[in-house]
């Protein structure tokens, strides 16, 4: 009997099949759930495609929910590619969209206006902005972006961050927290004061 996957590529043993490795088979499928919550290194110096092999691990594992892109894409634009479907056989498993999310890191080097695309095989995908940290996700027919997390200064370092002086205790009823423009916030009198409340109240009634 023909064996089933998913489209992440988990064995879906029907009753009568695979006897005798039943212990070998669920442990491979253990070993998969841990891939979806690990992290692995993609080095974007070329064009790379993630993969979902049945009952197996690719080069570029993705099932993996963290994906950081590292290396130098040396004045190309790179792409990061994945497919469309993935699994095999019949029901409970068989051919399906790949349905899943990423948190894509980008740790590459880049030159001038290189680009780093992530999309699924013959669509148009995401760019992924320069040092950011990207949650997208696969719905089946593209990759989607969730939103950008965040930015970095560099491939290793962590953007430059504003520093604001704040107030060493509570302010009084009613008060809010104000700027002096200048990085120092402290609590004070926030809107319009009473006399032109009063004011504006003569002229638009």
């Amino acid at each position: 009997m023909a064996s089933n996957y998913n489209a992440l590529g988990f064995n879906l043993m029907t009753t009568g099949e695979n006897a005798g490795t039943w212990g070998d088979n669920t442990n491979l499928n253990l070993n998969y759930i841990r891939d979806m919550f690990t992290y692995i290194e993609v080095p974007m110096t070329a064009d790379r495609t993630l993969t979902i092999p049945d009952n197996s691990t690719g080069t570029y594992n993705g099932r993996a929910i963290v994906i950081k892109l590292t290396g130098t894409t040396g004045g190309s634009s790179r792409v990061l590619d994945i497919a469309e479907q993935a699994g095999s056989g019949s029901s409970p498993g068989g051919t399906a969209d790949i349905l899943k999310p990423f948190l894509i890191i980008d740790g590459t080097t880049r030159t001038g206006s290189d680009t780093i695309t992530f999309k699924v095989t013959g669509a148009t995908g995401i760019t992924i902005p320069k040092y950011g940290n990207t949650w997208c996700f696969h719905d089946g027919t593209d990759i989607r972006s969730a939103g950008l997390i965040s930015a970095r200064g560099s491939a290793g370092t962590a953007a430059a961050q504003p520093a604001y002086t704040l107030p060493a205790a509570d302010g009084s009823a009613d008060q809010a927290l104000v700027t002096d423009g200048a990085g120092t916030v402290s609590f004070g009198s926030a809107g319009i004061s009473t006399g032109k409340a009063i004011a504006m109240a003569m002229i638009f009634g």
